[in-house]
């Protein structure tokens, strides 16, 4: 089974078996080989139930399509980027479908350089090439090798932090059942905090919560075991650990703009006058925490293809999104959860408070809503009424993803989905009586 809607914009995803099964997979594994033309490639998977068979399954397929295949095993999907990068290897794939409910499957899926494969960069080409049936493979049969990364990902990812910086901090950390699970141990064993493991157990049937820490009922367990820990800081990962959410000691969530702005602090202490992209949706604290730190701020569109594209062609060190992806030019420009877990451990340590107190600036000068998203009937029409009701009011318009609308005192950015008919709001004020006017009037012109 291979029903072509499981192709997305930026990787392969649908429930197993009855959207996309091993004989799906199986054909992506060849398609990709004959697209792409590897001559070693890796391949992963993560801990979902149906991740074995459906990674033997993409294996059989390039190998029959005389790729060399190296064998991963069980890994997070930035050890996939990790493996491309260093080994030099012509591309890759992991079997995962990242923080979705139990009963999916996907993959995800890279060439030379780590780079992404989309929508816009091949996708389509590879599923084109899986669905049409070309009988029997024309090339000599490959190689399979299973191979060992987990020291030298160890390895990489501390390296970006000053090990006897960091302070026995107390660190609640909720791996949900997910790959965090297997691949924070090794590092955890490096470094002097104390750590309160939850749900650190691999299990695809996620039988705590699912592992997608984005929705707020997924993160009432770590907002109430920091607490009760007394901790000094939460942290929660989705399902393949290449996103991670913190909670300050207070219980309160972090939004990924605030930590983009912390993290970007701390690249531009160690790397003066670096250039650091962030997306449209972010608060104005990212732009001016890079600038007062001698950065140069570069805005983007959403979406991990075009911020790696964009890290690449501007060379920049760091790039940080709103939903908690996090790309470092030296992790092969990839995203990773556990380089931000450690630099937050080094960050809170070297400014010797605590982080609520460190993003009380932050949090009493700007005033998020979070992302709201709404269903409409005509996106296109709708995004023109807005256009053309706050140009009139003499907003700065920008169409860089979506609409973004700019006043001095706030500003929004409304996007479509890629895969629904809904639009997407994330608005900004520098009051919090500001910021609730402005949602209200921005969503009563979207809902009206």
């Amino acid at each position: 089974m291979l029903d072509p809607k499981v192709f997305k914009a930026y990787d392969v995803r649908g429930i197993h078996p009855t959207e996309l099964d091993e004989e799906g997979a199986e054909a992506i594994g060849r398609a990709y080989v004959e697209v792409f033309e590897p001559r070693r490639m890796a391949v992963g998977r993560d801990m979902r139930l149906s991740s074995p068979t459906m990674a033997a399954a993409v294996i059989r397929g390039a190998v029959a399509a005389g790729a060399e295949v190296l064998d991963l095993g069980m890994i997070g999907t930035e050890m996939l980027y990790f493996a491309v990068g260093s080994l030099g290897l012509d591309g890759g794939l992991t079997v995962t479908a990242s923080h979705n409910p139990k009963e999916y499957t996907g993959m995800k899926i890279v060439r030379r350089g780590a780079l992404p494969v989309g929508g816009e960069s091949g996708l389509l080409d590879i599923r084109d090439r899986a669905q049409a049936d070309d009988g029997p493979p024309r090339a000599e049969p490959g190689s399979v090798e299973a191979i060992d990364i987990w020291p030298g990902y160890v390895e990489r990812v501390l390296s970006f932090v000053d090990l006897s910086e960091i302070r026995p901090l107390k660190v609640v950390i909720d791996a949900a059942n997910g790959m965090a699970g297997a691949m924070l141990p090794p590092v955890l064993e490096h470094l002097p905090i104390e750590a309160v493991p939850c749900f650190f157990e691999p299990d695809g049937s996620f039988p705590n919560h699912e592992p997608n820490p984005l929705l707020p009922e997924n993160r009432e367990f770590i907002v109430r075991k920091t607490l009760e820990e007394g901790a000094d800081l939460g942290v929660a990962f989705d399902g393949d650990a290449d996103r991670c959410f913190f909670v300050d000691d207070s219980g309160q969530f972090v939004p990924g703009d605030f930590a983009t702005a912390l993290f970007a602090e701390s690249v531009l202490a160690k790397e003066q006058g670096a250039k650091i992209i962030y997306d449209v949706r972010a608060s104005r604290a990212v732009p001016q925490t890079i600038e007062r730190a001698g950065g140069v701020p570069l805005i983007n569109r959403v979406g991990h293809a075009f911020i790696k594209a964009r890290m690449r062609k501007d060379d920049a060190a760091f790039g940080g999104e709103v939903s908690g992806h996090y790309y470092f030019r030296d992790f092969s420009q990839a995203d990773t959860g556990v380089v931000p877990f450690l630099l937050m451990l080094e960050l809170i340590s070297q400014k010797g408070r605590k982080l609520s107190e460190i993003l009380a600036p932050l949090r009493s000068r700007y005033f998020l809503t979070g992302e709201i998203n709404t269903p409409v009937a005509d996106v296109a029409l709708k995004l023109q009424e807005l256009k053309e009701r706050y140009t009139a009011e003499g907003g700065r318009i920008s169409h860089l993803d979506g609409i973004s609308v700019d006043f001095d005192d706030w500003h929004f950015n409304v996007r479509p989905s890629n895969t629904e008919p809904l639009l997407r709001l994330n608005l900004e004020a520098l009051s919090e009586p500001l910021m609730e006017q402005k949602r209200d009037e921005v969503l009563a012109l979207i809902r009206s």
